[in-house]
């Protein structure tokens, strides 16, 4: 196994396999493509439904064997080596059966959708089981092997306002490669496989019946889904955020310390602080703390 961390075997996606019409019908996608170089897949999207709108119907999936220039959360970059791992974007435009459009503010809830799929496709495939944190990271072990990015798209012409949904998963990263400590990969957590053309089919397969329900129930993270819990139950079952104590890093250098209570109906994070008050933190970096400390005593870093 260490031989195989240190020379990891990284062939190309299957291509003939994602673009396969029985994959594509079988799961609602209007179509995978296949790059190997771009800067973001997110950036591509992005650009072309705005240039071209009708060339990017709802679940037009991109996917790259090498992104130079990935953007994550506030604005971070990052690049990881070639065919090491998944990073594939989607265009969404949220309808529900009868073509009527999803309310806006249940957009909030898409990257922690997408989340939940990865998380599911993890376990279903690799046999990794993993966990989510607020707002879209999937954690393993406490390390973060997936992030999930989601960007509005322009709106106008009357037509339904669209999201790129971008996700980035660390596959055969080894120990040298990974951009910090607190990160892992599927190669280091002992998997049934490291294949990312059946990790990215698992994943695109969970996320299209999780996100087809979701839309049938008209963007309503309280409905249940295909006879299942709600969003809102599932998402809150497997999310290591809460219940725990926080750093809340929010735009203008401001933060908040408290405790993670619970989600609300448009996926913002709750925290209570040391005196009590209730804050919605709608955006920003979430820092897990060890338990809370008395002001003056030291608390580290979980």
């Amino acid at each position: 196994m260490e031989a195989e961390q240190r020379n990891p075997d990284r062939p190309p996606l299957d291509r003939a396999v994602l673009t396969d019409p029985a994959f594509l019908a079988g799961n609602g996608l209007a179509g995978v493509s296949v790059v190997d170089s771009t800067g973001s897949t997110n950036a591509d999207l992005l650009r072309g439904v705005t240039v071209d709108p009708a060339a990017f119907p709802d679940l037009t999936v991109l996917t790259a064997e090498h992104q130079s220039a990935a953007r994550g959360r506030l604005d971070r970059h990052w690049e990881a080596p070639a065919r090491s791992s998944v990073s594939v974007s989607i265009v969404l435009r949220p309808v529900n059966a009868d073509g009527r459009p999803l309310p806006t503010d249940s957009y909030s809830w898409l990257s922690l959708l997408g989340a939940l799929a990865l998380r599911e496709a993890l376990l279903e495939t690799a046999g990794i089981p993993a966990e989510l944190k607020w707002p879209n990271d999937v954690l393993v072990r406490g390390k973060k092997i997936a992030g999930i990015l989601a960007q509005l798209g322009p709106m106008g012409d009357g037509a339904v306002p669209p999201v790129i949904l971008g996700t980035g998963l660390n596959v055969t990263l080894t120990d040298a490669e990974l951009p910090v400590p607190t990160a892992t990969s599927v190669l280091l957590e002992n998997p049934r496989t490291v294949d990312r053309t059946e990790l990215l089919k698992s994943y695109l397969s969970r996320f299209c019946t999780l996100y087809r329900g979701f839309c049938n129930a008209d963007g309503d993270p309280a409905a249940g889904l295909a006879g299942g819990p709600a969003l809102h139950k599932r998402v809150e079952h497997v999310l290591t955020t809460l219940g725990k104590q926080v750093r809340a890093q929010l735009p203008g250098d401001h933060e908040i310390i408290g405790h993670a209570s619970r989600l609300d109906e448009y996926g913002s994070l709750l925290v209570v602080d040391e005196h009590g008050r209730e804050h919605v933190v709608t955006a920003g970096d979430v820092v897990h703390l060890r338990p809370w400390s008395p002001p003056g005593t030291e608390s580290g870093y979980a």
